[in-house]
């Protein structure tokens, strides 16, 4: 047995930590006694707690670097079965309250509690994290392409691979599972693939599926009425059966859980005859579960178009402003920009200062390049509104401008993460050409790369408006729809201003006027 004060300096925390963690049940009331022989206090009553109690405090002390809520932190106690139950208290003879030694309230001293033994832990109960998911589970992205997956995936459904491969397009899960031990024979052909036209229904066309699918041409149509999947949480989880049959001949009903994001699907196949309710205790606290699947994300090569976008003479409209202003300003940009970027299936990367980085990673109902430029656009449009808006609460003559680089590239996609945070990451050429044109552009001009435009198909080109200003003999501008330019022959790569632009002197470029939706 240890005394409040032992536990203390063992846990290293406080003493309004330890009543806390008590308060909300984490820990258990202490058992109020006479002090052991031999130990040196003066108080006539000290609260003891047993010996496991350092091993919960370390497990909650982790538990909070992970980001757990202490909600979440209790439940996890319980299904690991460290949470200690209160022991016995002997009861006062005297009415003087317990001792400051006590780590509880004087007058919860007063009242025994129960001896409650804690809840033995089950290895087949499903702990509340991803790494202990005992079933099959893998995510995919929205073109069906695995991006995590666990053991029990790779081993009975996805065909006991070795590793994926580095380019995420022959990553196709459904190609996967049709390769796998449980359709050698094709035995499940048709019900998996109908599993993935559910699974898709009501975002895509049967076209588009089709086309996502690998290029399945046989698959069955869709079903009439509506789907026979129940749904979850507002529709962002769903439950679908599916029913396979094993290579013996017997059928193996599965209940699977669909939970949408907006990074992909994550789905779980539990089969039909277990219990579902710590399951679906874990599936319905999407942020933690999309943090840890980010944290494990597999580093991908992947088809990407970059927009990096740098709020021009920030250094000066920052000395301008007040500091709680600029920051008022600066988030108001943030905030505006945001839903567009969604719109567009665009996702937040990582940038230094003021600034965004977002990524359009190929779609499967739509062109990536073509929404990254829409909604380069719309950002136009919106800055328009709030420089407006702040020329008429500052009375001043600043524009407010969102200088524009897009670029477009094969490159590796991967996430960094510190404790809670997860971001984004592209590696290479496409995000440094990206950057590099931001600080090109002024007066919230748009600049692409030819690369970029060169991916469109024509008919999505031919509404994108571009081309280059250039100078005619009588020192007239003439814009020259249509065209392209080297960095080098638009910019004075000797002024200071310039010096950084020129690690892309020879790289054509074009400036993005109108886009047509």
């Amino acid at each position: 047995m240890l005394t409040s004060f032992e536990v203390m300096q063992a846990a290293n925390i406080s003493r309004a930590t330890l009543n806390n963690y008590i308060a909300q049940g984490l820990l258990p009331r202490p058992l109020i006694k006479n002090p052991e022989p031999g130990t040196s206090t003066q108080a006539r009553q000290i609260g003891y707690f047993p010996d496991e109690v350092l091993a919960c405090l370390e497990r909650i002390r982790l538990l909070k670097k992970e980001g757990y809520a202490m909600t979440e932190i209790a439940r996890q106690l319980e299904l690991e079965g460290l949470r200690i139950r209160s022991a016995p208290m002997q009861e006062s003879r005297t009415a003087s309250p317990p001792p400051s030694e006590s780590a509880i309230p004087p007058a919860a001293a007063e009242k025994p509690a129960e001896s409650q033994p804690a809840a033995p832990f089950q290895p087949s109960q499903l702990r509340l994290t991803i790494d202990h998911i005992p079933f099959p589970a893998y995510m995919v992205n929205y073109n069906f392409e695995i991006t995590w997956y666990n053991e029990a995936a790779r081993a009975e459904l996805l065909g006991g691979f070795d590793r994926l491969p580095a380019d995420i397009k022959e990553r196709n899960a459904l190609a996967y599972l049709l390769k796998g031990r449980l359709d050698k024979s094709g035995a499940n052909h048709e019900e998996l693939l109908q599993f993935y036209l559910k699974l898709g229904k009501g975002r895509f066309s049967r076209s588009d599926l089709m086309n996502v699918l690998a290029g399945k041409t046989d698959a069955p149509t869709l079903l009439a009425g509506e789907s026979p999947a129940k749904s979850h949480s507002g529709g962002t989880l769903l439950q679908l059966p599916l029913t396979l049959r094993q290579e013996n001949g017997e059928a193996t009903r599965y209940n699977v859980y669909a939970s949408y994001y907006r990074e992909g699907i994550l789905l779980v196949y539990q089969p039909g005859h277990t219990e579902s309710g710590s399951l679906l205790g874990l599936l319905e606290r999407r942020d933690e579960v999309i943090r840890n699947l980010l944290k494990k994300r597999l580093p991908v090569l992947t088809d990407v178009a970059v927009l990096v976008a740098d709020l021009q003479n920030s250094v000066r409209i920052c000395t301008e402003l007040p500091p709680e202003e600029y920051f008022e300003l600066i988030n108001q940009i943030w905030s505006t920009m945001e839903p567009i970027f969604r719109k567009y299936y665009g996702t937040h990367g990582k940038h230094v200062g003021d600034g965004m980085v977002y990524y359009f990673f190929p779609q499967p109902d739509c062109n990536y390049i073509f929404n990254a430029l829409v909604c380069a656009q719309e950002m136009k449009a919106a800055m328009r509104r709030i420089s407006k808006e702040w020329q008429l609460r500052k009375n001043w003559l600043n524009e407010l401008y969102l200088n524009t680089g897009l670029n477009e590239g094969q490159e590796w996609l991967g996430v960094f993460h510190i404790e809670t945070k997860v971001e984004f990451t592209v590696l290479g050429d496409t995000i440094n050409h990206a950057a590099r044109l931001s600080d090109f552009a002024r007066g919230g001009a748009t600049w692409a790369t030819k690369n970029l435009l060169g991916k469109l198909p024509a008919e999505e080109r031919q509404r994108v408006q571009f081309g280059i200003r250039r100078q005619d003999a009588e020192g007239r501008e003439v814009f020259v729809g249509a065209s392209y330019s080297r960095i080098a022959e638009l910019a004075d790569l000797n002024a200071p201003r310039n010096v950084k632009l020129s690690d892309i002197a020879a790289l054509p470029v074009t400036e993005i006027l109108e886009v047509r939706v």
